[in-house]
């Protein structure tokens, strides 16, 4: 079975590449085009990199080991589509309890960050909306990889959830991968964070495990641009929680964010300028 399933996936990875390939070279120059087409490659590329290993996945239903295989599979995705990722500050990894992991939020190929999480962390899982449910094969693969849905437009029942998550990040050791923001940007700086990871954080009285990812300076969704390019994913020291609560939410937030959006700006800076030294190298 699983040599069937490694066939069917090499196939299958193929078939995109072949795809991708053959778009490119019809589209020429053209910066728009390749922009929906290397978006285009980088959805169904995922799609078949987590729906592949549905059945396998079968025999460890909701476990957060499901998406092993589906997260090497996006990262490697990335690299085919010229993308770097570098992870600096896993000896900052939270050891021994559960925490909430806080990740600024830029584009959709934010999934490959979580790739590269998943793969040096254990027990992760994510909160999502529910639509995401519903997204076919991918939407199944994320339900039998644990994944937390929530539906946005009842918010009672949002909020039982997440009480519910908190305590088994305290009881499972559980890392609850969220994106405090809220939305994704192309800002130079965060947005201002939303309460909900905070109040799980506090809830669950687990730490925080702030994660930054530097700015994508590749792409450009005004500009309908999406070139290679390097990333740095800089994994800072987790901030405590013990013996907090609700009336210390603010000072968290402010200091979450304080410390996440200062090593943004400077884990971009330096990015960029290793971007422009390779190029005066070639």
């Amino acid at each position: 079975m699983f040599n069937m399933l490694s066939c069917s996936v090499c196939s299958s990875v193929g078939l995109a590449v072949v795809f991708f390939l053959v778009m490119l070279f019809a589209l020429g120059m053209n910066e728009t085009l390749k922009y929906r087409a290397k978006f285009t490659f980088f959805i169904l590329a995922s799609a078949v990199a987590a729906g592949i290993w549905i059945p396998l996945m079968f025999f460890r239903i909701r476990s957060w080991k499901n998406a092993i295989l589906p997260a090497r599979g996006v990262v490697i995705i990335a690299k085919m589509l010229g993308i770097n990722y570098h992870l600096r500050g896993k000896e900052n990894t939270v050891k021994d309890t559960g925490c909430v992991v806080l990740i600024n939020h830029q584009s959709s190929l934010d999934l490959c960050v979580l790739g590269e999480l998943w793969l040096s962390m254990d027990h992760c899982c994510v909160i999502s909306k529910k639509e995401i449910l519903y997204l076919g094969p991918f939407g199944l693969a994320c339900w039998l990889w644990g994944t937390v849905f929530i539906d946005r437009g009842n918010v009672e029942e949002s909020r039982q959830i997440i009480n519910d998550t908190a305590e088994s990040i305290r009881l499972a050791k559980r890392r609850l991968l969220l994106f405090p923001e809220g939305r994704r940007h192309s800002n130079s700086t965060l947005l201002p964070f939303k309460k909900g990871a905070f109040h799980v954080a506090i809830e669950s009285q687990m730490p925080i495990q702030p994660v930054v990812v530097s700015k994508y300076y590749f792409l450009s969704d005004k500009r309908k641009q999406f070139h290679s390019g390097n990333s740095y994913i800089t994994i800072l020291p987790p901030i405590p929680t013990a013996g907090m609560t609700k009336d210390d939410l603010p000072k968290l937030m402010e200091q979450a964010h304080e410390v996440m959006n200062k090593t943004f700006v400077e884990s971009t800076r330096e990015c960029f300028a290793d971007h422009i030294e390779s190029l005066k190298e070639e």
